[in-house]
């Protein structure tokens, strides 16, 4: 019988295993399809109920939901950058001409437009998710190519997580809660609290604030919508407003911990602490670079799921620690009588000034 056995594995043992695989890939589909489904609910409830649509809103919803990108050709990398800067502006306009069509009642309320802009791209992005793994399960069934169904089935712990990150991001979005990411716009927002501010391009805040004998300039998205700003070009305008007579800038933002790191860690070091398609660090560099100013980076370790849910307990406990952190570098690395500039990088969502 033994032998039987193992006969029978050696033959048929690599398709056991391979129905085994697609079994679990099939559950895994299934539970996406939910969220998908879940997701979409939440942003069609959310803009009936804030937007008051005159007439039904799914079928620009389900629009909406297959949007896509197209990035810039590369053949020349010279200008690149501008592109892609280009084609996001044009990108992120048409969501928010989207968004006035399907909610006319908020049509000149921009916190409630940026808050339905932000459902919006997450519901896309559970869309997207689901589709891609989709794909993948049926090329992988109609080719019964074990390395097509083992890459997915290897894969897919991270894509479930990351999909349900952008599950609790909606609830969020919807009732314009704090997320993660808005940790570095809560510090901001700390600092510059009582002062007053002014707008700089594009979508983002700076106010003027005596810190530890210097002058601080600190910049933030606009909020408390959800609003990541273009920080690139804010800090440009500030540097050139000061004629690059600056002792330091300082970056505040959310970073990716490792496996065995505390959520709410903070870490110090140097260079452009921002996310993105790298379209504002590339501009932030260039400026800094021609100045000679000292770029430094605090950053408050998150996961990727906590980076878009609702703000945790170890998250926003870890804004004090970074202010006391921002006061030892300010007071360590410059002088009295300098002035640095401090920005909170991140999504604006439920953060004023």
């Amino acid at each position: 019988m033994l032998y039987v056995f193992f006969i029978g594995f050696i033959f048929y043992g690599q398709k056991l295993q391979m129905y085994i695989m697609i079994r679990e890939v099939e559950n895994s589909l299934h539970k996406l399809r939910i969220t998908k489904d879940e997701g979409r609910k939440i942003a069609l409830d959310t803009i009936n109920e804030i937007g008051k649509p005159t007439t039904d809103p799914s079928a620009r919803v389900d629009r909406c939901l297959d949007y896509f990108t197209i990035g810039p050709q590369g053949m020349d990398p010279q200008g690149i950058v501008y592109k892609l800067d280009h084609i996001l502006d044009v990108r992120d306009d048409r969501l928010k001409e989207e968004v006035r069509l399907l909610a006319p009642q908020v049509i000149n309320d921009e916190v409630q437009i940026n808050n339905l802009e932000n459902t919006l791209e997450a519901a896309m992005a559970l869309n997207y998710i689901y589709k891609v793994v989709r794909h993948y399960y049926i090329q992988g069934r109609k080719t019964m190519s074990l390395y097509v169904i083992m890459q997915l089935q290897m894969i897919l712990p991270m894509v479930m997580k990351e999909a349900e990150a952008y599950a609790s991001a909606l609830k969020a979005f919807a009732y314009g809660q704090p997320i993660g990411d808005s940790i570095g716009p809560l510090i901001a927002s700390k600092l510059m609290y009582g002062q007053e501010v002014r707008k700089v391009p594009k979508d983002c805040v700076v106010a003027t604030v005596p810190f530890e004998g210097r002058t601080a300039l600190v910049l933030k998205a606009e909020g408390p919508g959800g609003n990541v700003g273009k920080p690139g070009d804010a800090i440009e305008a500030v540097i050139e407003e000061q004629q690059g007579k600056l002792a330091c800038l300082i970056m505040i933002d959310a970073g990716l911990k490792l496996e065995g790191e505390m959520v709410g860690e903070v870490s110090e070091g140097i260079g452009s602490a921002i996310g993105g398609p790298g379209v504002d660090a590339f501009k932030i560099e260039e400026k800094i670079t021609k100045y000679k100013i000292r770029n430094y980076a605090i950053i408050v370790k998150e996961d990727i799921g906590d980076a878009v849910s609702p703000m945790r307990k170890e998250i926003n406990d870890a804004a004090d620690k970074v202010i006391e952190r921002v006061r030892d570098m300010v007071k360590e690395r410059t002088k009295e009588g300098d002035t640095v500039l401090i920005v909170g990088v991140g999504n604006s969502i439920g953060v004023g000034q």
